[in-house]
């Protein structure tokens, strides 16, 4: 499964040569993350009040061409790899109505307790773990 995020740059975001920062990329990595898992009908916040938490482990982001002020941009997002402990999710930018990425990169995370303690979601939450799984599938 692949879900299209829609981020337009605002001046804030951007430095004196009207260049998004690239510290933002991050950020709409985030944007598009919480509506990926909001897509299954689950909230992050709600993930979380169940007792699964997704510390990051790691952050890639790699810069192909710049984005501007008032560019519109469509993050792409798919989960690129899924264990019992651990999940990456895939990020491709592009400008809108372009096919050539501005932007890739990826974000790791680790299935934990509220505790920061690991765990075995396929164990703890075999529903929800299904869940990804199939949405991972999908990307084939």
């Amino acid at each position: 499964m692949v879900t299209k995020t829609e981020i337009v740059v605002r001046y804030a975001e951007t430095d004196q040569m009207s260049i998004a920062h690239h510290s933002n990329y991050a950020v709409w990595y985030e944007q598009a993350r919480t509506e990926f898992i909001r897509h299954f009908g689950l909230s992050y916040g709600e993930m979380e009040k169940l007792g699964v938490w997704l510390p990051l482990l790691e952050l890639n982001c790699r810069y192909g061409m710049p984005a501007r002020y008032e560019d519109r941009l469509v993050v792409e997002t798919r989960i690129g790899l899924l264990t019992p402990s651990r999940i990456r999710f895939d990020y491709t930018i592009r400008k809108e109505g372009e096919e050539k990425p501005i932007n890739q990169g990826f974000t790791q995370h680790a299935f934990t307790t509220p505790a920061l303690r690991p765990m075995n979601l396929k164990k703890k939450f075999p529903e929800l773990y299904q869940l990804l799984s199939d949405a991972a599938e999908c990307n084939d």
